[in-house]
C-alpha cells in the first residue's frame, strides 16, 4: 500500500530506527540506498508580482510507499501521473506566472528531478518499498531508502539461481590414517591463531543447498523470513532491479546510468552498523574489525568464511588468494635467507674476490673515461667483488631452480584451494550470469539508432536489434595502438634518460679536484640514479593507470567484466614496461655495447657507454630491483593506499559541509544514520589495483630472483602488513561493495601462469649471462691447470697496448705509481702481441656457447619439473571431488524423499475422505487438490511421481 505518512517535520528524523538500518518503523530493513543532491527551483517573477515562493511545495514528512496504510496504490499511481503530466503540460510555462525564466541549470535540475520520480515509481512497480528524506532546504543531499518485502527477494532468488540451505544436512567424508592425524595436530598447534568468530556448531557436517525455488519452498529450513536471506544476498537481489529498472528519459536502462547522468549521486548497500563505538551491540562490521582489520591481529588466520558472508564471493576469493600467497611466501623467504647466508659464510674461501682483493697481483686496469680518469689498480674494486659473492654463487642457481617450482606448487594450490572453497561456499556448477551492457555502451548504441532513424526511418526495425559492429570501436582501437605504443616507447625513453644522467653525471664527478667525490662517483652515481628512476617508476604508474582506465573507455567494451578484463590487461601491460624496464637494461643491455679501449661506443659525441662494475652487473642488478620494489611496496602500496583514500573522504566531508552550512537544518538529527555515514565513505572502485600490486610484486619475487635471494623475505614483511591495511581499507574506508559471485580469480591466474613461465627463462639468463657462473665454470673444468679458480680473475682479463689509446683520450697529468705499458679490460680477446689484436678470443665463443647451452638445459629442465609437479597435484582434491559426488546422490536422494512424504500425505487426505463417505468428499478432495499443487489423480501412483522427478 502506498501512503503519505502525516507527521510533524520536527518529529520526522526522531521517529527513525534507532540503530540507522531500518526504516522509519523499525521493522523493515534497509537494504540499499540511493543518495543525490537537489536543488529547489525559485521562480522568478515579473515586476509588481508576488515576492518568489518555491515553485514545488516539500512535503514536510517523509514518503513511505508500498508499506502503511492510508491511500491505496490505484489512488496514488493516478495522483503521481497526474502530477507527472501536469508537470510536463505546465512546462515550460506555468500559467498563473507570466515570467518564468528557467536558467540551464534549473531546466537540467528539473529533468533530473523528473527522471528520479520516474525510475522510483518503477520501483514500486518491481515490488520494492521506499522511504524518502524531506527536501526542505534550498538545496542539500537527500537518501532514498530501498527495503525489499519477501515476495520480491523469494521471486528475485529464483530468477537468480541463488542457491540456498535445504533442511538436509549430510556428512562429511573425513580423511583417513597419517592424515588426519597430522590435521588434527596442525589444528591443535594453531588454535590460538584461528579469529575469534562465531563457527558452525558441527564442523563434520554440512547443509545441502539448491536453486531457491518457490515451488518447492517446503525443502528449505526457512525459519524466519526476515533473515533467510543475509544482507549480502539482500543488497545484491535489489542491486539486479535497480541494474534492469528503466526510464523512459534518455532510454536510460538502469542505475549505473542514471548515475553516470548525475541523476544520483550514489547507490550503495548498508554496512552493519558502526565497527567502533561505545554500544555492545555485535554486528559483523565490528567481528571483522576486531579480529581481521586491526594491526594487532596479524598473526591471526583470517575469518575467510566470515569475509566472504560479508563482502561476497569475489571480494573473499581475493583475500583467500593474498592469504595463500603470503603463507607461501614463508618457505621461500627461508630458502632466500639460507641462499643469503650461504654467500656471507663462504665470501672469505671464494678464491676470485680473494685475487682481486690481493694487492700483489697489481691487475693495472684502464682508465675509466678518456682525458681525466686514471689508471686505477683492480684491488681498488675489492669491496664491490666481496658485494657480488652474497648473491653471485652456486647456490643462487639452485635458488631458482626452487623458485620456479614453487611458483608452480603455489598455482597448482591455489587451483586446490579454489576447488575446495567452491564446494563449501555452493559455488561449483555456478553458471555466468547475464551481464547488463554498460551505461556508456547503452549511450553510444542510442546515438547510433538516432542517427540510422536520421538518415533510414524504414528500418526501425532493424535499428532495435542494433549493435556496436568493429567499424563503430574501429577510432577506439586505433587511439589504443597508438597510444600503448606512445607509452611504452615513453618508458624506453625515461630509461634512457636516466642513463644519459648516470653517463654524465659520472663524467662530471670524475672532472673534480676532490680525491673522495672521485673515489666513490660509481657509488653515487648508481644510488642517485636508482632513486630517481623509482620516483619515474611511480609517477608514470599513476599515469598509465588512469591511461589504460581513458583507453579501455573509448573502447566501449559492452559489460563490466568486458570492460574489467581489457582494463587488466592494458593496466598490466603499461606498468609491466614500467616498472621492469630498467632492470631488464641492467640484466642484459648494460656493458654489452661499451666497446674496447682504443674503440669505445660513445653517445652525444665524448660520453662514453658505461660500463658494469669490476665484480659485474649482478650487484648493481640487485641494488637496482631492491630499491625499486621496496620503494614501491612502502610508497606506492601503503603510504598512497592510506592517504589518498582518507583526503578523498575528508574532501568530500569539507564539501558536504560547506553546502551544510549555507542553510542550517534544524531538522537535521543530532547521530548522523549509517546511511549518512556510508555516504562519507570512499566508493568501492573494483579489486583491479589491489590484485595489480600484489601481481607486480610476485615479478619482482620470481622474474630476477637469482639477483635478489632476499625478494621474498621483503615481500612476505610487506604482505603481512598488506592483508591488515587492505582489510582495515575494506572495513572502515570504503563504503560497503555489491557481493559478486565467482568461482574463480579470472583472468589473474592466466597473468599469473605467464609471469611463472617467463620467470624460468629470465632467470635462465641472468644466471648464463649476467653473472659469472658460467665462466667460472668454464674456467674451472676447462682452462684451470689444477682444477680450481686459482687464475681466474687473470683469465678474465685483456691486455690492452696504452700507445693505441686514441689521441686526447690518455689520461692528463697521470699519478699513477709506475710506468704503463699495457692496461687490463674485463673482455676475452686476443693480446696486442697476437696477429688478430683485440679480436674475440677462443675463450670468448667457448664461453658464450656455454651460456646458451645452459639456458637451454635450465629451461627444459625447469619446464619438465614444472609439468611433472603440475601432473603430479591434482587439480580437484580427492576428498573434494567425493564430497561434490556424494553431494549430487544426497541432493536425488532427498528430493525423492520428500516428494514420497508429500505424495503419502495426499493419499492419506484421499483415504481419510472415502470413509466419511461422499456427503463431504468434494470439498475435501478441493482442499487435498489444492495442496498437491498440480496432482489430479485421486489416487496418483508412484511411477507417475518417478516420471515426474526425473523431469525435474
Amino acid at each position: 500500500i502506498n501512503n503519505y505518512v502525516d507527521g510533524s517535520p520536527g518529529g520526522a528524523r526522531d521517529k527513525a530506527s534507532p540503530s540507522g538500518l531500518h526504516f522509519r518503523d523499525s521493522k523493515r530493513k534497509v537494504d540499499y540506498v540511493l543518495a543525490y543532491h537537489y536543488r529547489r527551483r525559485l521562480a522568478r517573477h515579473a515586476p509588481g508580482a508576488a515576492s518568489p515562493e518555491p515553485t514545488r511545495e516539500s512535503s514536510s514528512a517523509d514518503l513511505v510507499l508500498n508499506g502503511g496504510t492510508g491511500k491505496g496504490r490505484a489512488e496514488l499511481r493516478q495522483q503521481q501521473q497526474d502530477d507527472g503530466q501536469r508537470s510536463l503540460r505546465e512546462w515550460p510555462g506555468l500559467p498563473g506566472l507570466q515570467a518564468v525564466e528557467l536558467s540551464p541549470l534549473d531546466a537540467l535540475e528539473e529533468e533530473r528531478r523528473l527522471q528520479r520520480e520516474e525510475y522510483e515509481h518503477n520501483l514500486l512497480e518491481a515490488g520494492l518499498e521506499i522511504e524518502k528524506d524531506p527536501e526542505n532546504k534550498s538545496q542539500g543531499l537527500s537518501f532514498v531508502r530501498i527495503h525489499a518485502p519477501w515476495q520480491v527477494l523469494s521471486r528475485e532468488a529464483e530468477f537468480l539461481k541463488i542457491k540456498m540451505p535445504t533442511k538436509k544436512m549430510y556428512e562429511i567424508t573425513e580423511e583417513k590414517g597419517i592424515l588426519k592425524t597430522l590435521n588434527e595436530i596442525w589444528c591443535k598447534l594453531t588454535e590460538p591463531l584461528q579469529p575469534q568468530v562465531p563457527r558452525q556448531e558441527n564442523t563434520k557436517m554440512k547443509n545441502l543447498s539448491y536453486p531457491f525455488s518457490r515451488e518447492k519452498i517446503y525443502l528449505y529450513n526457512i525459519k524466519d523470513k526476515d533473515t533467510f536471506f543475509d544482507s549480502a544476498t539482500r543488497s545484491r537481489i535489489v542491486r539486479e532491479i535497480l541494474k534492469r529498472t528503466p526510464t523512459k528519459a534518455r532510454n536510460s536502462m538502469g542505475i549505473g546510468t542514471l548515475i553516470a547522468n548525475n541523476v544520483y549521486d550514489a547507490a550503495y548497500p548498508l554496512h552493519d552498523g558502526e565497527y567502533e563505538g561505545q554500544n555492545d551491540d555485535m554486528n559483523e562490521r565490528k567481528l571483522l574489525y576486531q579480529e581481521w582489520a586491526r594491526y594487532g591481529v596479524f598473526y591471526k588466520f583470517q575469518p575467510i568464511d566470515l569475509i566472504r558472508k560479508y563482502f561476497g564471493e569475489k571480494i573473499g576469493l581475493y583475500f583467500a588468494w593474498l592469504g595463500l600467497y603470503t603463507e607461501f611466501l614463508i618457505p621461500s623467504s627461508v630458502v632466500g635467507i639460507i641462499v643469503f647466508l650461504y654467500g656471507c659464510i663462504t665470501i672469505e674461501s671464494d678464491i676470485p674476490s680473494k685475487e682481486m682483493c690481493d694487492q700483489r697481483n697489481a691487475f693495472t686496469m684502464c682508465p675509466l673515461c678518456d682525458k681525466f680518469c686514471d689508471y686505477w689498480n683492480l684491488s681498488s674494486a675489492c669491496a664491490t667483488a666481496r658485494a657480488s659473492h652474497l648473491f653471485d654463487n652456486p647456490a643462487t642457481v639452485f635458488f631458482s631452480i626452487f623458485m620456479a617450482l614453487w611458483a608452480t606448487m603455489f598455482l597448482e594450490q591455489w587451483k586446490r584451494l579454489q576447488m575446495r572453497l567452491s564446494y563449501f561456499w555452493d559455488l561449483t556448477g555456478l553458471e555466468e550470469e547475464e551481464e547488463h551492457p554498460r551505461p556508456e555502451y547503452e549511450t553510444k548504441l542510442l546515438q547510433k539508432k538516432l542517427k540510422s532513424k536520421n538518415i533510414a526511418t524504414e528500418n526501425s526495425n532493424e535499428n532495435e536489434k542494433e549493435k556496436l559492429t568493429w567499424s563503430d570501436r574501429m577510432p577506439g582501437y586505433a587511439a589504443n595502438f597508438g597510444l600503448i605504443l606512445f607509452m611504452i616507447m615513453l618508458t624506453f625513453s625515461a630509461v634512457f634518460g636516466v642513463i644519459v644522467y648516470r653517463i654524465t653525471t659520472a663524467a662530471a664527478l670524475s672532472f673534480s679536484t676532490n680525491e673522495t667525490t672521485r673515489s666513490n662517483v660509481r657509488v653515487t652515481v648508481t644510488a642517485t640514479a636508482v632513486i630517481l628512476n623509482l620516483v619515474v617508476v611511480l609517477i608514470l604508474d599513476e599515469i598509465y593507470g588512469a591511461v589504460a582506465k581513458w583507453l579501455t573507455e573509448i573502447e566501449i567494451p559492452k559489460t563490466e567484466k568486458t570492460f574489467e578484463e581489457r582494463l587488466i590487461l592494458k593496466a598490466f601491460l603499461l606498468k609491466f614496461v614500467n616498472s621492469y624496464a630498467s632492470i631488464f637494461y641492467v640484466a642484459f643491455f648494460k656493458g654489452r655495447f661499451v666497446g674496447r679501449p682504443g674503440r669505445y661506443v660513445y653517445v652525444f659525441e665524448g660520453y662514453r657507454m658505461e660500463e658494469c662494475a669490476p665484480g659485474g652487473c649482478l650487484m648493481e642488478l640487485c641494488i637496482q630491483l631492491s630499491i625499486i620494489m621496496l620503494g614501491k611496496q612502502l610508497i606506492q602500496n601503503n603510504l598512497f593506499e592510506i592517504g589518498i583514500p582518507k583526503l578523498k573522504k575528508l574532501l568530500r566531508k569539507l564539501k558536504d559541509e560547506r553546502t551544510e552550512l549555507k542553510e542550517m537544518d534544524t531538522n537535521q538529527a543530532k547521530d548522523p544514520r549509517q546511511w549518512d555515514l556510508d555516504y562519507i565513505l570512499e566508493p568501492f572502485t573494483g579489486l583491479t589495483p589491489e590484485y595489480m600490486e600484489m601481481i607486480i610484486q610476485f615479478g619482482f619475487v620470481t622474474l630476477f630472483v637469482a639477483s635478489f635471494p632476499l625478494a621474498p623475505v621483503f615481500a612476505l614483511l610487506n604482505n603481512i602488513i598488506e592483508v591488515r591495511l587492505d582489510a582495515k581499507k575494506f572495513v572502515t574506508e570504503l563504503r560497503r561493495p555489491d557481493t559478486v559471485r565467482a568461482k574463480d580469480i579470472g583472468i589473474w591466474y592466466n597473468i599469473l601462469s605467464g609471469i611463472g613461465k617467463l620467470s624460468v627463462i629470465i632467470n635462465a639468463f641472468v644466471i648464463a649471462v649476467t653473472s659469472d657462473f658460467i665462466p667460472r665454470l668454464m674456467y674451472q673444468y676447462a682452462y684451470s691447470q689444477n682444477g680450481t679458480m686459482h687464475g681466474f680473475i687473470n683469465h678474465t682479463l685483456s691486455y690492452f697496448n696504452v700507445s693505441q689509446l686514441k689521441a686526447g683520450t690518455q689520461p692528463e697529468n697521470s699519478l699513477f705509481a709506475q710506468e704503463v705499458s699495457f692496461c687490463r679490460f674485463k673482455d676475452y680477446r686476443e693480446p696486442p702481441w697476437s696477429p688478430h689484436q683485440y679480436e674475440f678470443s677462443k675463450q670468448y665463443w667457448a664461453v658464450l656457447s656455454a651460456r646458451l647451452a645452459f639456458v637451454i638445459l635450465f629451461q627444459n629442465l625447469v619446464m619438465f619439473l614444472s609439468v611433472l609437479v603440475d601432473w603430479m597435484i591434482p587439480d580437484i582434491p580427492k576428498d573434494i571431488s567425493e564430497q561434490i559426488k556424494k553431494e549430487k546422490t544426497v541432493l536425488v536422494d532427498f528430493f525423492l524423499k520428500e516428494e514420497h512424504e508429500k505424495l503419502k500425505l495426499i493419499e492419506s487426505f484421499i483415504a481419510r475422505d472415502k470413509r466419511k463417505g461422499r456427503s463431504g468428499t468434494k470439498s475435501k478432495r478441493t482442499r487435498a487438490a489444492s495442496f498437491s499443487q498440480g496432482h489430479q489423480s485421486p489416487k496418483g501412483s508412484f511411477t507417475s511421481f518417478s516420471s515426474q522427478h526425473t523431469v525435474v
